[in-house]
């Protein structure tokens, strides 16, 4: 006989009751042989079901879910409450030209003084060019455009050519690369440049559209079956503020993995240590940042894709409120728990990305009534003032739970310099059910990009994808229309009168007591790669929930949230720091990420690999 349990309506359940759950997942970890072993037998029609299900139980996942009577009614995106007004922020105008929008960003930034970036001595920190060094070095005719792409074409052949080869770009154009690099070159000798970002060398993931190459996700074959005709529209918002788009960077196969394994194309490597995954999805993107041949790339941000490789290659990455960003041109436009979003060298460099791409579509304006976007006002004496008003929600159950105890020393070791340096106050909070929304996240995620995929199921190309990518696609297939509307049902939204829905419901009374939520990004530094997983794959998903554990609330949920680097591990690997903000609040995290990498600038390490764009040394 079924076991039923009944959930509590939210606003019944005692906090003080809530007991935290360390996850073990019960799942193979596979490469080479085995794993191509593995594939066949799920994929099998009589015996595959048959052990799908026998993890599934073993996790208690069926009973999570199907056996289980939750009382909210399903809400199928992410739905807020007004939000308390943001302080020293200036607004933007989402219908703007992006190029005003960045130039109004860029006066909320502190003075620049190239003094400090161009007469630094060795003995100084190891500090990235961020796009204004780059801006100041072509205005004051130090380099060009055009330079810097004939050291970009070099950096990217060397990569490839390695042993084992290094591929961040699935599909790039030198002579492309020159001709942007060429116009860009002009205006600045004509005085005319388009804005701060012009110039700026940014790659964009191989899911999201950029002329005139192919947007196949990671695959073989997806240009076979979606031409890409125009730019999306993050990409040519870009391009209309002078960004040089250099091509499509590297990804784990259709986002669907987080470690930024691609047998298709060849791994990403982590430039701290090239022997290591750079994490994923975003795993291109994230590399040729760290690496320093970019000063900024796009990634998508589904379960963290953003979040974790810029954590393990220590680099900043920001995911905005779902909506903030308009998803059409990307190869996940129709999902509920995706955002396009900046990774960055700096943050005042995600702030200027961010206020380029921002805008929502018309139809999220409509359906989701975005508040006005704005940026933090770095410049200004009330920042000292914002940032001791701060307070910050810590689960500490949740934030201790963590392979390494290096994560949390680093994490913890910032919070109290956030409380010494400008006052900010750290209250112990409670998130109930983060068990039962990782998996709502699971069925979320995976039912939706079942849906998208079915057609090429039904055509016969599933043998196309890599192994891994098919021993999830399998996982997705054993979910069914209840669990999907069950994991609704916990993702909870706000209605028209306000009456909440179960973990959002948690989160709003959380945000009404602290202004952001603070946690480790990922639960690991970046792991060693297996030889085999280079060729065949890898499964893993016990090492996919350790990167996880932290990221997937604000995808659920639809939250805004930023990584930023805050130090290493005792092998020298970066660690992230993970702000999660109230809904629209955007330019609260970036405020107080600019000052936890203040506080971390010092102990900056210069990558393994790393190529100086602008000196060329």
């Amino acid at each position: 006989m079924v076991k039923k349990k009944v959930m509590l309506p939210a606003d019944e359940v005692d906090l003080a009751t809530v007991k935290y759950q360390n996850e073990i997942i019960e799942a193979p970890h596979l490469t080479g042989f085995w794993l191509q072993l593995f594939v066949k037998v799920v994929e099998s029609s009589i015996i595959g079901p048959l052990i799908i299900s026998h993890f599934k139980k073993k996790n208690k996942a069926v009973e999570m879910l199907r056996n289980t009577v939750i009382p909210e009614a399903p809400m199928f995106k992410p739905e807020f409450p007004p939000q308390e007004p943001e302080t020293e922020v200036i607004p933007l105008e989402e219908d703007g030209k992006p190029e005003e929008r960045v130039e109004l960003a860029l006066q909320c930034l502190p003075e620049y003084d190239p003094a400090k970036s161009w007469t630094s001595d060795s003995s100084e920190p190891f500090r990235y060019w961020n796009i204004r060094d780059y801006a100041y070095a072509y205005r004051s005719m130090l380099t060009s455009p055009s330079i810097v792409a004939e050291r970009f074409i070099l950096a990217i052949d060397e990569f490839k050519n390695k042993k084992p080869p290094t591929p961040l770009l699935i599909s790039y154009d030198p002579g492309n690369i020159r001709k942007q690099a060429a116009a860009s070159t002009r205006r600045f000798e004509e005085g005319n440049p388009l804005s701060i970002l012009d110039g700026i060398f940014m790659a964009i993931k191989d899911d999201i559209d950029c002329c005139p190459y192919p947007s196949n996700g990671g695959t073989t074959f997806f240009h076979e079956i979606r031409p890409v005709e125009e730019d999306a529209d993050s990409v040519a918002k870009l391009r209309s503020c002078g960004v040089i788009l250099v091509g499509k960077a590297n990804m784990h196969e259709l986002g669907l993995g987080t470690s930024g394994n691609n047998p298709n194309y060849g791994t990403a490597r982590n430039p701290h240590a090239p022997e290591r995954y750079t994490g994923g999805s975003s795993s291109g993107p994230a590399a040729i940042v760290a690496a320093g041949l970019c000063s900024a790339a796009l990634g998508t941000d589904g379960g963290g894709s953003v979040r974790i490789p810029s954590s393990l290659c220590g680099a900043v990455g920001l995911k905005s409120t779902y909506g903030r960003t308009n998803m059409t041109g990307s190869l996940c436009d129709s999902g509920t728990v995706a955002i396009i979003g900046p990774i960055t060298t700096t943050v005042e460099d995600a702030i200027l990305v961010y206020s380029a791409i921002l805008g929502s579509s018309a139809a999220d304006r409509i359906a989701l009534k975005p508040s006005i976007p704005h940026v933090p006002i770095l410049s200004s004496h009330g920042s000292s003032n914002f940032l001791g008003s701060l307070k910050l929600g810590k689960y500490t159950e949740w934030f201790n739970d963590v392979f390494l105890t290096d994560i949390t020393e680093k994490c913890e070791d910032v919070i109290n310099r956030l409380t010494e340096t400008h006052g900010c106050k750290t209250l112990e909070i409670v998130i109930p059910e983060l068990h039962e929304m990782r998996y709502a996240h699971i069925v979320s995620v995976g039912s939706e990009a079942l849906c998208g995929l079915n057609p090429d199921f039904e055509d016969g190309k599933s043998a196309k994808f890599t192994n891994d990518t098919r021993t999830n696609l399998a996982l997705f297939r054993s979910f069914t229309a209840s669990d999907y509307v069950a994991a609704q049902c916990l993702r909870s939204a706000v209605i028209v009168n306000f009456m909440g829905r179960r973990i959002l419901l948690y989160l709003m009374d959380i945000y009404k007591k602290v202004d952001v939520i603070i946690t480790p990004t990922t639960g690991v530094t970046a792991p060693v790669i297996p030889p085999a997983a280079l060729k065949y794959g890898e499964t893993d998903l016990q090492l996919a929930e350790n990167l996880m554990r932290f990221v997937t609330l604000a995808n659920l949920l639809g939250l805004p949230a930023i990584s930023v680097p805050v130090g290493y591990d005792k092998q020298g690997l970066p660690i992230g720091l993970q702000l999660i903000g109230r809904p629209w609040c955007e330019a609260s995290i970036l405020h107080l990420a600019a000052a936890v990498e203040e506080l971390c600038s010092t102990t900056k390490k210069r990558p393994l690999q790393y190529y100086d764009m602008l000196k060329g040394n």
